[in-house]
């Protein structure tokens, strides 16, 4: 596990700026971005300090404090740190960014229980946990330092959503013994072009978070259609009424079920159980 961790480090540091871009490049790219911030704004609080656990280059974090909130961002590489480093002195937002501090989802004992207004874990850190106790002791983690009744935002990829990107882009890896893990175990364990990764199902998230104590607010498909379709969502996007049309389709349905499986990046939206101890699971819940 340490040298899956140290694969993951390796891959983001080698991939900061595009990591940075990323959420950004195109309509379809921005529909993650776009849609995470939609529920963000609507489950926030209207002020407080926010924990960007496993925040990457700084691209929430940065945003979020241009909203006014206080922010601590945490990641695991040093170069995504250094990188949301300039980003936040650049845009003048020191002030609002209380730290930017290395460290991993599972373990963030400097943290005392119920610190924060809000926690993030968004784009996929937690994929990247690929010991099952591990991602345990991050979702305890994630909801101890949250204060009781506080949002807690993590969107993960989607198990689903890997096998229309199979087949519409790598149908030489169908078939092969990584293909046949992926299917059985949800483990990608860094063979070709990507970093090591566990995909999740739906219910998976969420049986993991409600069996660490927390209250299931909302899922939603960050994406909804799979990557397959990004050629034809960027250029669907050149047509301003289409893609206002399009938008409410996407913000109609991107909640039901049957979307949440199936795009990239799905987003869970929850709460600390106010009646959860700390550091123990709620015996009531999931």
């Amino acid at each position: 596990m340490k040298r899956r961790l140290k694969d993951v480090k390796e891959y983001y540091t080698k991939n900061v700026r595009r990591e940075w871009v990323r959420l950004t490049r195109g309509a379809y790219r921005r529909l993650e971005f776009e849609t995470t911030l939609y529920f963000l704004h609507k489950y926030l609080p209207r002020r407080g300090h926010i924990l960007d656990a496993g925040g990457g280059p700084g691209r929430y974090a940065v945003e979020l404090a241009k909203d006014g909130y206080t922010v601590t961002l945490l990641d695991i590489t040093p170069a995504n740190l250094e990188f949301a480093s300039r980003m936040i002195k650049r845009r003048g937002l020191s002030p609002m960014i209380d730290e930017v501090l290395e460290g991993s989802i599972d373990d963030m004992s400097r943290f005392s229980d119920s610190s924060f207004d809000a926690v993030l874990c968004l784009g996929g850190p937690l994929s990247h946990v690929m010991d099952e106790r591990r991602r345990k002791e991050a979702a305890r983690e994630l909801l101890r330092v949250a204060k009781p009744g506080a949002p807690v935002f993590v969107s993960v990829m989607s198990l689903l959503g890997v096998f229309y990107i199979e087949l519409a882009s790598f149908q030489h890896e169908i078939g092969l013994p990584m293909f046949r893990r992926v299917c059985d175990a949800g483990d990608y364990l860094g063979e070709r072009e990507f970093t090591a990764c566990h995909f999740f199902l739906p219910e998976e998230l969420r049986a993991l978070f409600e069996g660490a104590g927390a209250e299931t607010v909302e899922m939603a498909a960050l994406e909804w259609v799979p990557s397959a379709f990004e050629g034809q969502l960027n250029k669907l996007s050149k047509d301003p009424r289409r893609w206002k049309a399009w938008m409410y389709a996407h913000r109609r349905y991107c909640t039901h079920p049957g979307a949440v499986g199936s795009s990239d990046h799905m987003l869970i939206v929850c709460r600390k159980n106010p009646r959860a101890r700390e550091g123990a699971v709620d015996p009531s819940a999931g």
